[in-house]
């Protein structure tokens, strides 16, 4: 098994040197846990599903510029084990392509040699902030996007130092984005499209999807795929049938039920998403999907058309209780529930079973080994329906 030189410093994996099996069942233990907790019966879960790849799997990484201790070297990688204030250099790097090491490197090397100093939130100084790295697993396409503050940075040269890096995926674009916020997120004041383009193409489930830098995709693309295509075969003839989507981010999976379903209505709070999933589905003739920009507790009073099924795949702090009533209140037969977070998927699960909704389906996903995340798909069933 190969472990990170980096292992006892980075803040980012979790399981470095564990070997995979038993982080398999450490995971799957976890949940049965938070079952058991919150009084359902542990054996509805079933064995976790492991990662296709668990090596190489991320196709988007942020990295921050730092030190990893005061005034010392410029480093440019992932934030210190429990010293969130230092950065540790993370150029071998064994979940992300190798093109994301080579081009960390020569990102640093360029920076190094500029004398260029990092941002200082506290202080509001320093130019460099963030690389910003992604990758289209189906189409070779790297997009390079560098964050800084204002200010004087080369960025002819720099973009003739990516072009000149030996990397076996394609640079499809370099951008570069200015922040002068005080964020610890990045708040684009300006964002230029150095060379190429300012997005990149990505394939799932047979649909054409443009990525922009900023754009929120699945991070492990095969392991979603799988994970959506799963999902969906638990929905029962959904061939004809209205389907609401809430939380739907970018629509990938919206409009891969499109391709089955009568009619989807995704629902996402952020307008950048909503607006790249309309241009995703129109570019893929998808006629059948619309899409409704707002929080899912508003927005679901004015839906055009009745549910017959509802899915939702909310972010890590997971349903509101008074949304999670109001999704439950459309007494739909079957609520499909993707979670990224088993331990606020349990809590809503709890809301739903007040709301006469009981599980009958729960399988947890390892799409991201070394880490702690763990995906869940969950099928309630409406009882007495």
């Amino acid at each position: 098994m190969n472990i990170c030189p980096i292992a006892d410093k980075c803040g980012g994996c979790t399981y470095q040197g564990v070997p995979y099996e038993q982080q398999l069942k450490e995971k799957e233990g976890a949940v049965r846990g938070l079952l058991s907790s919150a009084a359902f019966d542990p054996s509805l879960c079933l064995p976790i599903e492991p990662c296709p790849d668990v090596y190489r799997y991320r196709n988007k990484m942020d990295y921050t510029f730092g030190d990893e201790v005061k005034d010392g070297p410029l480093q440019l990688g992932m934030h210190k084990k429990k010293q969130f204030l230092s950065v540790v250099n993370a150029d071998q790097c064994q979940i992300v392509p190798e093109d994301f090491n080579r081009l960390l490197d020569a990102t640093l090397q360029f920076c190094r040699d500029k004398g260029y100093t990092h941002y200082h939130r506290r202080r509001h100084e320093g130019l460099l902030r963030y690389l910003i790295l992604r990758r289209g697993v189906r189409t070779n396409q790297l997009l390079v996007n560098i964050v800084t503050s204002p200010g004087d940075f080369a960025e002819d040269e720099y973009v003739n130092v990516i072009l000149s890096t030996k990397t076996d995926h394609d640079i499809c674009g370099v951008l570069h984005t200015v922040d002068d916020s005080r964020s610890d997120a990045v708040n684009p004041t300006e964002i230029k499209v150095l060379h190429g383009s300012g997005h990149y193409e990505e394939v799932v489930m047979d649909l054409k999807f443009n990525v922009g830098p900023f754009s929120f995709f699945q991070t492990n693309v095969p392991a979603a795929e799988r994970l959506y295509r799963d999902a969906i075969a638990l929905i029962e003839g959904i061939e004809g049938k209205t389907v609401y989507d809430l939380y739907c981010g970018t629509g990938t999976i919206t409009q891969a039920m499109a391709t089955k379903a009568g009619k989807v209505i995704g629902v996402e709070i952020v307008e950048e998403a909503v607006e790249a999933a309309r241009r995703s589905a129109a570019r893929n003739g998808l006629t059948n999907c619309e899409f409704l920009c707002g929080d899912v507790l508003k927005v679901l009073d004015g839906m055009p058309a009745l549910p017959d099924v509802i899915v939702v795949d909310p972010p890590r702090a997971g349903i509101h209780p008074k949304a999670m009533k109001k999704i439950c209140s459309y007494g739909v037969k079957q609520i499909v529930y993707i979670s990224c977070n088993p331990k606020t998927l349990v809590q809503n699960l709890v809301s739903a079973r007040e709301e006469g909704y009981e599980p009958v389906y729960f399988k947890p996903y390892d799409n991201f080994p070394m880490t702690n995340h763990i995906e869940t798909i969950v099928l309630l069933q409406k009882l007495n329906s």
